[in-house]
């Protein structure tokens, strides 16, 4: 089990990496989290929702994920609101003062531990993952997901700390003499994560930190910027409002309030071709070749947000520049003439205007669809994959589809080939679709990219920089029950 001292420390890439360690090992692993909070959540095969992260912990394995890997899932529809995903399915809408005092925990942690004991079943070791810090201590008598689990499984349990941030020896210590004792004995060592520099010259802090927290320093973890992986936390985001660059295509993303998925512009980040950023004022749209609307848990709070920001004016002054915009999910449904939300499943508005760009209009529904998919994109022959995730029916004429899901399901409006949404998110994941939005903006490239075998790789490379700085025979010993 890996946990942290601290949110964004590093403990989904660090699960990733030792997932796909184990499976190079001959072993076959499986990845566990009883409660995430995240609005990147991903599709089961069987049209389950979980949290993004164990997802791709799931493909570092070489396996399909499931809902057992993540039995509860929060995904906040605004600072004090989420929507609870109980085993793959919507199970209640709860205020955070409703879920941690309102709801039975002894029943979320047996349904967690239900999940997990499914998953013994059939893969072992499971690799789990803690959630934010360990230490909070006002948290403890509801905890589902940190030492309550480590001390129920009996988990060799591993405490990470990001060096990068500072503070690194306060907060191992502290968080070490914390814990009560019971939970304080599973934790088998540290391991410090985005170190600069030569790790050599940490050799008197590792004795130190052992001195200090009893336990060994079994790895120190390089910060690499060369390796990709799928990212959770949405605090990335924030590190990602770069400036546009002359001679490549400038894809901004409308940063949203509650924006859900991120990970659908992964592939874009990567290409030599493409330079893409978050615009979070009117400014940063205007520098833009492309206006990409991404997907949002709340759509009509984000739709407001975009009028009283002037983010509504500045993308449809783009639009009517003639540059490309394109929205996915809750951005698709921004661009449409009307948001209906007579269930008032997202708040107490009945109905908003939007973008106007699209001719269409969108209806919330209460009924979540969830799903994989396979898709052909516009009567161009380019197929794709993708999945759906969301609430809403969005009314538009067939004959105008962006896509066709599954060869027969109509999703989308395709006004032209600058201006079109979509429900499906990964949708630019798919290499032949963004060779074609990029070529609508004058950049034409030849060469192929297999998306696929870049992850393979990056998930490969992933675990040498892991092994060659962790006393793997010591964490494989610590393993042994």
């Amino acid at each position: 089990m890996f946990v942290g001292t601290g949110s964004d420390v590093g403990k989904s890439v660090i699960n990733a990496g030792f997932c796909r360690i184990f499976k190079q090992d001959g072993l076959s692993p499986a990845p566990f989290k009883a409660q995430n909070m995240s609005l990147n959540s991903f599709p089961t095969k069987d049209g389950l929702e979980i949290g993004r992260a164990q997802a791709v912990q799931a493909e570092a394995c070489g396996i399909d994920c499931s809902v057992e890997m993540n039995p509860v899932l929060l995904k906040p529809t605004g600072y004090m609101n989420s929507q609870v995903v109980l085993n793959g399915k919507p199970w209640a809408n709860k205020s955070a003062m409703e879920f941690f005092n309102g709801t039975d925990r002894d029943f979320l942690f047996a349904e967690a531990m239900k999940a997990f004991s499914s998953l013994e079943n059939s893969f072992n070791p499971i690799v789990i993952e803690g959630a934010g810090s360990i230490s909070e201590v006002n948290l403890w008598g509801k905890d589902i997901t940190n030492m309550r689990v480590a001390v129920e499984k009996n988990a060799a349990t591993y405490l990470i700390a990001d060096i990068d941030k500072g503070g690194v020896f306060g907060s191992l210590y502290g968080t070490m003499q914390l814990l009560p004792a019971e939970e304080r004995k599973q934790i088998k060592g540290i391991i410090i994560n985005k170190f600069r520099g030569d790790i050599l010259l940490f050799n008197d802090g590792r004795r130190k930190l052992e001195e200090l927290c009893g336990v060994p320093v079994v790895a120190v973890i390089p910060y690499f910027r060369d390796i990709y992986i799928d990212d959770e936390d949405s605090v990335v985001v924030d590190k990602k409002h770069f400036k546009p660059v002359q001679g490549k295509v400038n894809i901004a993303v409308v940063q949203l309030r509650h924006m859900s998925n991120f990970t659908d512009f992964n592939l874009l980040e990567r290409m030599p071709e493409t330079n893409l950023f978050y615009a979070a004022t009117p400014e940063d749209l205007g520098q833009a070749d492309i206006v990409i609307i991404p997907g949002s848990k709340n759509t009509i709070s984000d739709m407001l947000f975009l009028q009283k920001q002037g983010m509504a004016k500045a993308i449809k002054q783009a639009h009517k520049a003639g540059k490309a915009v394109y929205g996915i999910c809750g951005g698709f449904q921004m661009m449409g003439n009307w948001i209906k939300d007579p269930k008032h499943v997202e708040g107490e508005i009945d109905v908003l205007p939007g973008l106007g760009i699209l001719p269409v209009e969108t209806i919330m529904t209460e009924e979540k669809i969830s799903s994989q998919c396979n898709f052909t994109f516009r009567n161009t022959g380019i197929k794709g994959k993708g999945y759906e995730i969301h609430m809403g029916e969005t009314i538009a004429e067939k004959q105008n589809q962006t896509c066709v899901i599954d060869g027969e399901k109509s999703d989308g409006y395709f006004l032209n080939p600058k201006i079109w949404g979509t429900y499906i998110h990964g949708i630019f994941d798919n290499y032949e679709v963004v060779k074609s939005i990029l070529a609508e903006s004058g950049k034409t490239i030849d060469s192929d990219f297999d998306f696929q075998q870049f992850k393979e790789e990056q998930y490969d490379k992933l675990a040498e920089l892991i092994r060659q700085n962790t006393d793997l025979d010591y964490v494989y010993k610590s393993m042994e029950l």
